[in-house]
């Protein structure tokens, strides 16, 4: 899809005839992005900034308290607007990252306008009309779009994009996940809580805890979503169904333990992959190291290896601590790390809109 139009661009005179010419020109994307001023939404903005994407105009809406507020893009201030009705008219695509209510409320409505709704909540996931993509992995399920592509879990997008590669060599038969989630996971809000908890702390002051149920400051604990009857939390259950659909593989056995860490940003997950031909460390380290979306980062002797401080503000996934699992003759475990406000969301659904434009 191309945003062009045509205009007129010169009139020739030619025997007396008057003869207008039309020149096609690109006039750009016109773009919403439904919240704005969270996390999600402002690394959205920044990377549609810094990108070749021809945008004629940017859209940005938001929560009631955050309306008004000014927020520069090349070289503007564009004001956030308020969500109401027509607020989508006009738009070629939305960008949905304001939370699953909104979503479910506004995405079809958007859909409804025109636009290509880009959605990074978990309502339209395991929608089975909705393509649930990583672009490194099945951009071909775009084409099947119905006017809503949904973006994965941020832990699910940053694994996938690992474990991928090492499927297509060995196909992947289990997958065992432990995260190390950070707090930026939760939002702008859980990042200031860390913050805060942390000074109060050095401060001798009381720590309490809003955002998140426990104390996150030199703690960690269950990724705060509720335990589900089959006992795994909803981030746990999120990365088994969305990796099986992302992946075409509906009885892939995945097992997850997800965990908050008190770290700022960037996640980070220890994978053991069970594989149907046995596939060694060095194999699987070469084929990482010229896969799409990949770092990796992996030297014992200088101990170099995936950490959030590396990570954060990188498009890419990290990946290092390559080794095969002695416990069981076809299997290798690996450690990455990777910026879930980006791969883990932002910058995959920008990776999704480049997909859909060429």
């Amino acid at each position: 899809m191309e945003a062009k139009c045509k205009r007129l661009g010169r009139i020739e005179k030619r025997l007396g005839k008057v003869k207008i010419v039309y020149e096609e020109v690109d006039m750009g994307l016109r773009i919403g992005i439904v919240g704005a001023t969270g996390a999600v939404g402002l690394e959205a903005i920044k990377l549609l900034e810094k990108s070749k994407i021809v945008i004629s105009e940017l859209r940005l809406f938001a929560s009631l308290r955050s309306v008004g507020k000014k927020i520069g893009f090349q070289g503007e201030e564009l004001t956030v607007q308020q969500l109401e009705d027509g607020a989508f008219r006009g738009l070629d695509f939305v960008f949905f990252s304001a939370g699953s209510s909104i979503s479910a409320f506004y995405a079809p409505k958007a859909k409804e306008s025109g636009a290509v709704v880009i959605d990074n909540s978990s309502f339209f996931r395991m929608k089975p009309e909705v393509p649930l993509v990583v672009p490194e992995i099945n951009s071909e399920d775009l084409k099947a779009h119905q006017g809503i592509v949904a973006n994965p879990n941020c832990t699910t997008a940053l694994l996938s994009v690992a474990l991928w590669p090492i499927h297509k060599a060995a196909t992947v038969q289990r997958v065992i996940v432990s995260t190390y989630q950070a707090a930026s996971g939760a939002g702008a809000k859980a990042m200031l809580e860390l913050e805060t908890q942390v000074r109060h702390f050095v401060q001798g002051k009381p720590i309490t805890a809003e955002v998140f149920p426990e104390q996150i400051a030199f703690n960690v604990f269950s990724h705060d979503s509720p335990i589900a009857d089959n006992g795994y939390n909803g981030e746990e259950n999120k990365v088994m169904q969305e990796l099986r659909k992302i992946f075409h593989l509906p009885c892939l056995n995945v097992c997850a333990t997800c965990i908050r860490v008190p770290v700022f940003r960037a996640h980070c997950e220890s994978v053991v992959v069970e594989t149907e031909r046995k596939i060694t460390a060095e194999e699987t380290r070469r084929i990482l190291s010229v896969s799409p979306g990949i770092e990796v980062i992996d030297d014992p002797k200088n101990g170099d290896f995936p950490t959030p401080i590396k990570a954060s503000g990188r498009k890419e996934v990290l990946v290092g601590r390559i080794r095969e699992d002695l416990s069981h003759p076809r299997a290798v475990a690996f450690f990455l790390s990777g910026d879930q406000l980006l791969k883990g969301a932002a910058w995959n659904a920008i990776q999704i809109l480049e997909a859909l434009i060429h």
